[in-house]
């Protein structure tokens, strides 16, 4: 898809109504059930070596954009400690309100103890959590544990054995508990030779129902970031 490289021209989606025990600012999520996520390109950080904080947009599968996205994490922290930094990921709509705030704390992806698996906490709207991304220790996959609000398991995410950008494309796919199920997909896509060896500038499908939860549209959302940061990440 080339719709990442078009960012002047990429059109927002237009703005649905309010919806009955929906959360403000997850509505444009109940009209879709694919999500193209795409890193914007830095100049700077491919020309500097110097790692800059990360933004998005978040489109359909028509291009259109519903979300853009922004990292804000510590200067220091992003040139030290890397992939593993801590950051607050904000999710920005058309009117440029912050919907969805994504929230990861510092921990080093170094060993399997329960002090360096990952974690991600989402709020929708700011300040409201709507759900957690765990990692969980599997000896050969990278598997993840969808959760509520309340810390409950909802569902999984499993992964490939063999996770690198040089493959064309890799899924993760949405599971039910019983990992009988397969739900939907988080696949990050290959962006070109040029663009994989040299930049961050990644780009992730999402699939899903159309009438999954939206607060599950949300988290999975999340853990895009999440596996990107893990996963995808160079580390300058």
């Amino acid at each position: 898809m080339a719709f990442c490289d078009l960012q002047p021209t990429i059109q927002w989606m237009q703005t649905p109504g309010s919806i009955l025990n929906c959360p403000p600012g997850l509505e444009y999520l109940t009209q879709v059930n694919q999500l193209l996520v795409c890193q914007r390109f830095d100049l700077l950080e491919v020309l500097s070596h110097f790692e800059t904080n990360k933004t998005y947009d978040v489109m359909d599968n028509q291009g259109q954009r519903i979300y853009f996205a922004e990292e804000k994490s510590n200067c220091f922290l992003r040139h030290f400690c890397g992939p593993s930094r801590p950051f607050t990921m904000t999710i920005y709509d058309n009117r440029g309100c912050d919907v969805i705030a994504m929230h990861k704390a510092l921990r080093w992806g170094c060993c399997w103890s329960n002090c360096c698996l990952q974690k991600l906490k989402v709020e929708a709207p700011p300040g409201e959590i709507i759900g957690y991304v765990y990692q969980y220790y599997h000896p050969f996959l990278p598997m993840f544990k969808i959760k509520n609000e309340k810390k409950e398991d909802v569902m999984k995410i499993r992964g490939p054995c063999v996770v690198s950008s040089c493959l064309k494309e890799l899924n993760f796919n949405l599971l039910s508990l019983d990992e009988e199920i397969v739900i939907g997909k988080i696949s990050k896509q290959w962006a070109g030779f040029m663009r994989e060896l040299f930049t961050n500038a990644d780009k992730f499908g999402i699939q899903f129902p159309f009438d999954l939860d939206v607060k599950i549209k949300a988290l999975m959302l999340g853990a895009s970031f999440l596996i990107d940061y893990m996963y995808f990440e160079l580390w300058s």
